[in-house]
Formats: structure tokens, sequence, C-alpha cells
């Protein structure tokens, strides 16, 4: 005989809206718990809440939210990001200047890329809308939606925020880390100066995932010289000024600092969280792998902006990171004709952090 809560998923698919809505709602403080019950008779209520994300907005706000949360089992999650049609419904609905659940589908997004394949989404096509100014590649509607979309620019209903974590997952995949350092056709534009703009920004979300998608792409060796070209990405203004507070450097150091560090107001604060400043700090890390751009950092004074970072953040991964840059930094450079034998273990141990047992923020599978 079913449980009650069995009894419940089944009416999931109830003809009568009344009893969708009803059904849905009260399945969400279950859907973190009881997963099992959802992946019954071959998974039927996964596919039934797959078809209902079109259904009235309430509904399909609860189904959303059910999908979120579920997609932590992964097997389930494998149905979902593995199903085309349901993933092109998904990045058909997100882009609709009026779609009310344009956030929850965002969430829905950064879960799916838990999944390795999603990755396939760089070469998807849809029309946009006019009103989002982008070409038919979803990869450019995305990150034109991430930015255009802030504080409701766009949807009045949406902020977009965790579209930072779908990037940050996807730049795992080197083939996405390639489309955010090419200049794209229909705006002349680097994707990744799109989403430099937000290193500071409000948002605790946006932050960190666009300082984790900024790292992850920066594991792209060759793209180096683009990253600290002021004519092309010109990325160290953006990723030195969060990890800066108020502290009073030396004149003969700050003036050699790059022009939008110097004479920063009195109330000037660092970022409040030391894991986007370890993220910071490591994507400086990445940099250093060229003689090029170590010479770059040390010119333009990284390292008494990194001195009083280690000095003034109390946490172990920030002054670990701190203390391995500085290392790199403050060390006699050897034969210029000959490799850095010291590259490939930098990156290496960045990719170890990655994989140390911990989860960030922007690696969890999102809940509501």
């Amino acid at each position: 005989m079913p449980t009650e809560l069995e009894e419940l998923v089944g009416f999931i698919a109830d003809p009568r809206p009344e009893i969708r809505v009803l059904s849905t709602e009260h399945l969400i403080p279950y859907s973190t718990s009881e997963l099992n019950i959802f992946k019954a008779d071959d998974l039927k209520p996964v596919k039934n809440l797959k078809f209902l994300i079109k259904d009235h907005p309430t509904i399909a706000e609860h189904v959303i939210s059910l999908l979120i949360n579920i997609s932590a089992d992964r097997v389930i999650l494998e149905n979902l990001a593995t199903d085309d049609k349901f993933l092109n419904e998904v990045l058909r609905q997100i882009v609709i200047p009026t779609e009310p659940n344009a956030n929850l589908l965002s969430m829905l997004l950064a879960n799916l890329a838990k999944w390795d394949s999603l990755k396939r989404i760089l070469d998807k096509k849809q029309q946009a809308p006019a009103e989002l100014g982008s070409d038919d590649r979803v990869m450019n509607q995305l990150v034109d939606l991430f930015v255009k979309g802030a504080d409701g620019a766009y949807n009045k209903n949406a902020d977009f925020d965790h579209l930072a974590y779908l990037f940050a997952d996807l730049t795992k995949h080197a083939e996405i880390r390639h489309y955010f350092v090419q200049k794209q056709e229909y705006d002349g534009i680097v994707p990744l100066t799109k989403l430099k703009v937000f290193t500071e920004y409000k948002s605790d979300v946006r932050r960190k995932g666009v300082a984790s998608t900024i790292k992850n792409v920066a594991f792209d060796i060759p793209s180096h010289p683009l990253f600290l070209s002021e004519d092309d990405i010109d990325i160290l203004p953006y990723i030195l000024l969060p990890i800066m507070g108020n502290e009073e450097y030396d004149e003969e150091e700050m003036m050699s600092m790059l022009p939008d560090l110097q004479l920063l107001p009195p109330d000037k604060q660092r970022d409040a969280d030391p894991h986007i400043i370890q993220t910071h700090v490591e994507t400086l890390l990445l940099l250093s792998s060229t003689r090029e751009g170590r010479e770059q950092m040390r010119n333009v004074k990284v390292y008494p902006i990194v001195r009083e970072t280690h000095l003034r953040v109390d946490n172990e991964g920030v002054r670990d990171a701190c203390e391995r840059l500085v290392q790199v930094l403050m060390r006699d450079e050897a034969d210029p004709d000959k490799a850095d034998p010291d590259k490939a273990e930098r990156i290496k141990e960045i990719e170890d952090s990655d994989h140390d047992g911990t989860e960030d923020d922007e690696d969890q599978i999102i809940e509501v």
C-alpha cells in the first residue's frame, strides 16, 4: 500500500491544476530528504516534473524548485542533464524577458552543470529575444542575460546571479575556457571582459561565481597575454581591487601600481569573503606561470598588495595562497632561455586545492 508521500508524488501529473499546485508545493520540504520517492517507477515523477516546467507560473515555480533540490541525486541529475529536449526548454524559457521563474531556472542550470555533458551547451543555438541584443548562440545569450539582467534590468522578476555558478562549473572544461577568451563576432567583445566588472558587485553569489570563472579560465596558459594586456582582457585591476583595503603604501610603491589602484578612498574595504580573496590570489598565482606575467606583476607592485593581504586577512587559505605567490614574485629568475621548472607544480597545487575534499558554495548543489 503506498505511503502518503508516494500518493502525493502521484498527484504531480493530475489533470486538475488545483491538485498539481497543492501536490508540488507540499512536496518541496521532502525534496531534500526523501529523494527516493522521486525515483519510483523508473523515474516517472522526474519525467512528469520535466514536462511541467511549462505549467502555470505558480505550479512551474514549485516544479522547478523540486527539480533544483532533487538534482542533488546523481541518478536524477544524469536524467535531467542528458535530456536535450528538457534542456532546450529550460534555455528557451530563461531568456524570455517576462519569465517569472527565471532566477529558479538559473539555479537549475547551475546544478545541471555539475554533469560534465552539459558543456554541449556551447554548441547550442536558438533565436534570441530582440530585447536581449544577442546572437543565436546560447552561450552568448546566457552571458548577455547575466550582464544585462543584473538588478532586474532585463527581467523585473530576476537578477540572474546564479548564472555565475553555471559559468564557474562550465569553465572547468577547456573548450568553454577558450570561448571566454575569444572575441565574439556579433559584438566584437571577449566574453570574460563582460564578467570582470562584477568582481566588486554587491551580490555574494555573483562575486563568487565570477571570481571562480576568472580563475578557471586562467588555467588556459596560452591566453595569459590576453589576460594581462590593457588592450584586451586587462584583468589585473579587477582581481587586485577586491583584495585591497584602505591600507597606506609607500609613495614609491603606490605610484608604480596600476592607475585604478592608486589613491583609493579611506573607506575602501577589501572583499569580506576570504574564499573570494583566496580565489583571486590563486588567479594571480596562475598568471605567474609565465615569466612575462611575473615581470608585469613585479612592475606594477603586486607584491606589496599581497603582503598587506597576508597581514590583514586572518584566514589560513588566504595566507597560504599569498605565501606561495610571494615566493614566486620575490625569487630570482632563472636563465630566460630555460623553461620555468616550477610552473607545472604551481598549477597542480591550485588544481589540488580545488579538489581537497571541501566544496565551495559555487561547487555545491543549490537548494531552495
